[in-house]
């Protein structure tokens, strides 16, 4: 019997550190037990995503503010991994997962959505990777990539007791984007990359594409493997997310 996901296709354009508000206030609520398993699908607002080893570093204000000098607000993630971008080019997914012994399945939970990106971007016509290529941003060896030459998935992950949540970034068009913000933000946080390995859906298919059809794209490759009940976010996960918001805004 498929497992059963709550799909939720509910977008933030203009509120960066509210989105991000939102996936933790799911995985909280999912290790509580008051909700089952969730992805949410969405096309988030122009952001630089930064992690726990990002936010220790001693460059860490000085990268926030080349993001924020670029249009992007900066954001503490809920999964783990180093500075990532969001912009209106992106898709961004976040995969809640109720689980009682969480830990012990980060790595099968990793490989199942490497294996659902790899799956949906060769739907598109894409050779898609997974694993780490050499210079990679926000490096992992359960990246997407395609030609294994340019990064177009990157992926993180968070757990707490009774859930895990699933998170990262497609970037479909636009990557020129992602390359002129992390060029300085990486600089400023002292970590050596190749701007060469940024990519795209467009770069590989030579023409921007239209966003919803591949978020729809994503959806199908995951109503291939789960049973897929879409829905909308619950007053009980905004009004937690009001009170976690804070907390994901970088200084």
């Amino acid at each position: 019997m498929l497992r059963t996901i709550t799909l939720i296709r509910r977008s933030f354009p203009h509120q960066p550190v509210f989105d991000t508000a939102v996936s933790h206030a799911l995985l909280r609520r999912a290790g509580r037990g008051e909700i089952g398993e969730t992805l949410r699908v969405s096309t988030p607002a122009r952001m630089v995503a930064f992690g726990r080893q990002d936010i220790a570093s001693d460059g860490y204000k000085a990268a926030t503010v080349e993001a924020r000098q670029r249009g992007f607000a900066a954001v503490e993630r809920l999964a783990g991994g180093r500075a990532a971008v969001f912009h209106p080019g992106t898709i961004a997914f976040a995969w809640t997962v109720p689980d009682l012994e969480a830990r012990a399945g980060i790595t099968t939970r990793f490989k199942e959505i490497a294996d659902i990106v790899a799956g949906t971007l060769d739907r598109l016509g894409v050779d898609a990777h997974v694993g780490e290529i050499p210079g990679e941003y926000c490096p992992g060896a359960y990246s997407v990539s395609a030609r294994r030459r340019r990064k177009i998935m990157g992926v993180g992950q968070r757990v707490v007791r009774g859930a895990a949540h699933v998170g990262g970034v497609i970037v479909v068009n636009d990557s020129a984007a992602v390359r002129d913000v992390l060029v300085p933000v990486y600089r400023a946080l002292d970590m050596p990359w190749d701007p060469e390995t940024v990519g795209s859906i467009e770069d590989e298919l030579g023409a921007p594409r239209d966003m919803e059809r591949i978020a729809d794209t994503l959806v199908e490759e995951f109503a291939d493997r789960f049973s897929l009940r879409e829905s909308l976010l619950e007053a009980e996960t905004l009004a937690e997310a009001e009170t976690l918001a804070t907390g994901h805004a970088s200084p």
